[in-house]
């Protein structure tokens, strides 16, 4: 049996008091468990950001562009490109990589599908797990 990992964070935090795009940017990354504190340089964000320009512009990045792009070890650019891609936020095409959608509402919304999918899977697997225990 083959399993498709993939990891839903979903963080309820304050809404910024400031209404800046960076802050609801920020706010809306955080809230999907993407960017931490121990991101110091704030690298995960930097990404995300230009592959979000990048899905506008319907171009797909290679980590060599986002590293150039962003001055970053292509290593880093790696690390967060993973964790963007078990988060299910970006999807790979060959080496090349793009948001999963162009538009984050989109982006959102099938995040919200994802999660109501795994808890209705969860949800069959605990009711089956019942009867088994309670037969």
């Amino acid at each position: 049996m083959t399993y498709i990992h993939q990891r839903i964070t979903i963080i309820q935090i304050r809404k910024p008091a400031q209404r800046t795009i960076n802050d609801e940017l920020q706010w809306l990354g955080t809230s999907l468990g993407l960017f931490t504190e121990r991101d110091r340089d704030r690298s995960c964000f930097r990404i995300f950001l230009e592959l979000l320009k990048a899905a506008k512009a319907r171009q797909l990045l290679s980590s060599d562009d986002l590293a150039e792009k962003l001055q970053l070890s292509r290593g880093t650019v790696v690390h967060h490109l993973h964790k963007l891609l078990n988060a299910g936020i970006v999807v790979a095409e060959g080496k090349r990589y793009l948001l999963r959608q162009d538009r984050l509402e989109m982006l959102v919304e099938e995040i919200r599908k994802d999660l109501w999918r795994t808890c209705e899977d969860m949800l069959k697997m605990a009711r089956a797990i019942d009867e088994t225990l309670h037969a």
